[in-house]
């Protein structure tokens, strides 16, 4: 029989993308995998966070070889969705990459995913004993890397197939922080026949991922937020009575709306040619991120607003928070070694809600910068929860199982790929906190633009991944 092609991963991704699968909300995809392993007769093990472990024999000729891993996670950062739980996905292929019509894709990492499994139900592919682990909520706080028993999987050697650079192998990846953090809320009554009322939306920003996109120069919709209140604050008094930006805490936020009343009673007051200024200010600073606009535009009048001093303590702390990068690597080339992005800010109910998700490659320095932020929002009345705290990863690069690793690329492709740090996180980090002596190579087809709605996968190299995957399970003996 002939081995499994990539249009089976392919398959099995339009499988995936017809179940919801925001982080939190892996329910239904983690009973796929339990219905999969069952009709293939496999054993699996599912655990409270919803991980699922499949299991199958070697085939005939390894039974003495070690145990491989491959290592997934099941959920997705959901851009463009009006509601994740219900709303699909609309693949389509274009100029050969595979993308999605007004939201995120999932390639990240449901390409990674459907590979495994076409490993698994295939029958004429040579492999040592295999554990496919899926795991749950890696994109919102990995709570499901973090809570893995010390038993859940037995093999020490894994293949993580969630890189997005086709042309690495991924060798470590920066730890990383994601903190909640909750102002108090108070509102006041304003008068009405003294207020104009203006809704100020931005839209059309890049966005993407908040660690590897994090210094390509695109604006996030929560700096030209910022921006633009202290503008408009420093001509007129304003009130703002809502505040909503941001669509997911992993990545740069591309879109937002603020509320605002400005307070005066001359109703000729130019705050519509303001939209003028404000987009040449946002074109001159982030040239690489033309698509980001703001709209100014009359709205209804609200009853009431957030207090002047709950307002002025949220623009202290975005004036304290650091947004973007804080230090270039010394030893890393062209790779950041630390930052933070804000990724939403919103009302909700009796508080202010903003995210920050802080990445370093060294722990000790994004333990400091997480704590100043936190103590930022303490001095204005906020609490601050840790959601995740992810420990950075790094292999040993001459290590014979990524050098193995490194000679099936140049045996299958023709060329050797980069070994490389990453700064995105990984949940690679906990495994190795987990199970002592575990050996981790990342590897993945090119994903561009994850966590944003023109995230897209390049089709060939999907093939190219797949073929590597294949022979590297042949030679693990």
């Amino acid at each position: 029989m002939k081995q499994p092609t990539p249009e089976r991963v392919l398959s099995i991704f339009s499988e995936l993308n017809r179940i919801p699968r925001p982080s939190h909300h892996e329910e239904r995809v983690a009973d796929y995998l339990c219905q999969f392993a069952q009709r293939l007769q496999l054993d699996y093990e599912r655990d409270a966070e919803n991980c699922v472990v499949i299991r199958k024999p070697a085939t005939p000729g390894y039974e003495g070889a070690e145990t491989i891993v491959l290592l997934n996670h099941m959920d997705m950062v959901c851009v463009g969705m009006a509601d994740p739980l219900n709303d699909p996905i609309e693949a389509y292929v274009e100029d050969g990459w595979m993308k999605a019509r007004g939201t995120s894709l999932g390639a990240d990492n449901g390409i990674g995913l459907s590979m495994a499994l076409a490993v698994l139900e295939s029958d004429t592919i040579e492999h040592p004993a295999l554990e496919v682990i899926t795991t749950t909520n890696e994109e919102d706080g990995m709570t499901g890397a973090a809570q893995l028993s010390k038993d859940f999987i037995r093999g020490r050697k894994v293949i993580n197939l969630d890189s997005e650079d086709y042309d690495t192998i991924t060798t470590g990846a920066a730890g990383a922080t994601l903190q909640f953090h909750r102002i108090p809320l108070q509102h006041t009554a304003v008068a009405e026949d003294k207020c104009q009322w203006y809704r100020i939306r931005f839209e059309g920003g890049l966005g993407g991922h908040s660690g590897v996109d994090i210094n390509k120069g695109r604006c996030s919709a929560v700096v030209a937020a910022k921006a633009t209140l202290d503008d408009l604050a420093r001509r007129h008094e304003i009130s703002v009575a809502s505040i909503n930006i941001g669509e997911a805490n992993a990545s740069i936020a591309s879109k937002g709306e603020i509320v605002m009343a400005v307070h005066s009673q001359d109703r000729h007051l130019p705050v519509i040619n303001y939209q003028q200024e404000i987009n040449e200010w946002l074109h001159r600073e982030y040239p690489l991120d033309m698509g980001m606009t703001c709209i100014i535009e009359p709205c209804e009048p609200q009853a009431q607003v957030i207090r002047p001093e709950v307002l002025q303590s949220l623009m202290t702390c975005l004036q304290q928070v650091p947004q973007g990068v804080v230090r270039m690597s010394t030893v890393m080339d062209d790779t950041v070694e630390t930052s933070n992005n804000i990724g939403r800010i919103s009302t909700e109910g009796d508080h202010l809600f903003i995210s920050t998700h802080t990445r370093s490659f060294i722990d000790a320095d994004m333990a400091r910068l997480s704590q100043q932020i936190a103590a930022a929002f303490a001095a204005a009345g906020a609490t601050s929860e840790t959601v995740m705290s992810a420990p950075a990863w790094q292999e040993d690069q001459q290590s014979p199982f990524l050098q193995l690793t490194s000679d099936t690329f140049l045996d299958v492709l023709g060329w050797r790929p980069r070994m490389v740090a990453m700064h995105f996180v990984l949940e690679a980090g906990f495994f190795v906190e987990h199970y002592p002596g575990i050996q981790i190579a990342s590897i993945g087809p090119r994903i561009v633009e994850p966590h944003s709605a023109s995230e897209r996968v390049e089709l060939k190299t999907i093939g190219d991944i797949w073929q590597v995957l294949l022979e590297l399970l042949r030679r693990l003996r």
